[in-house]
């Protein structure tokens, strides 16, 4: 109730009054509320599904009216993946507001998907294709993904020469690189093949691969976006460079309303040239 409130610039008690004309209006309870939560109710639960299209037509509507004034403002909810967020969607973000001081953004970076309606989401990134029906599904590119190691490592281990020399080394790898037999898949000028993985470390934080790789625990696969500078100072180098692991495919998301607010549609066509310059995504 209070974040309502907060967010629709009116106290806690007059958000409670709203609520209570409501479902006077309507004759039954949408919030089951008590002491430490509140859920809708099914009733509640067919009103929000009926009307929230609705409701971000007018929102869409209003915008679009002061879009139509030369001004692009107001708040703008982005969701991401860490591993795309933390360097590259934040900058374009920075990059976005320095055009247009008058956007209030939230950006959430996080390595889960959500529900962009009933989190106030109005545009993700997704890496892999989402599995929801009720989202347009815009592909923005592949990661690519390579194999790397700290020149100290392979001072010690040896640099392998092909890929049956993988399985002398620890491999330190992402929780979605490796298949349920334990494979990985690599991809040579368009073929790809799978071959044995073992790992040593397996994580799903990539400042922790990458931590890992440059103290020199084992050879790794890594998406190039987050390498860039490593491989530039040599901290780390490339390991099979005729090889690369197979890529993830980057998307965005958003809710399919019949009208899209102008600032998002702003934002969107300013992100996805953007992102496809970073180094590492095709």
């Amino acid at each position: 109730m209070t974040a309502a409130g907060h967010d629709l610039g009116i106290s806690q008690p007059a958000v409670s009054k709203v609520l209570r004309d409501l479902e006077t209006h309507t004759g039954t309870r949408l919030l089951q509320r008590s002491s430490r939560a509140m859920q809708l109710t099914e009733r509640g639960r067919v009103l929000y599904d009926a009307t929230s299209g609705a409701l971000s037509t007018i929102d869409a509507a209003l915008e679009g009216v002061r879009s139509g004034a030369g001004s692009i403002a107001g708040d703008l909810h982005v969701h991401g993946p860490v591993c795309v967020g933390e360097r590259h969607l934040s900058q374009i973000v920075f990059d976005f507001q320095s055009r247009h001081p008058d956007v209030k953004v939230s950006l959430t970076l996080e390595d889960r998907e959500i529900n962009l309606i009933e989190a106030n989401i109005d545009l993700a990134v997704r890496v892999g294709r989402p599995e929801a029906q009720n989202l347009i599904v815009r592909r923005i590119g592949t990661s690519r993904r390579i194999l790397v190691a700290s020149p100290d490592y392979l001072a010690r281990n040896g640099t392998p020469r092909s890929r049956r020399d993988l399985a002398r080394h620890g491999l330190l790898v992402s929780t979605t690189i490796v298949s349920r037999q334990g494979m990985i898949t690599l991809c040579r000028g368009g073929a790809m093949t799978e071959v044995p993985a073992h790992p040593v470390l397996t994580t799903n934080n990539p400042q922790v691969l990458i931590g890992a790789l440059e103290a020199g625990l084992g050879i790794g696969t890594a998406q190039q976006l987050l390498v860039v500078d490593q491989l530039a100072a040599r901290r780390l180098v490339r390991v099979l460079p005729q090889d690369e692991v197979k890529p993830s495919e980057l998307f965005l998301t958003y809710a399919s309303a019949k009208f899209l607010k102008p600032t998002v549609r702003e934002f969107i066509d300013f992100m996805i040239p953007a992102l496809q310059r970073v180094e590492g995504i095709n």
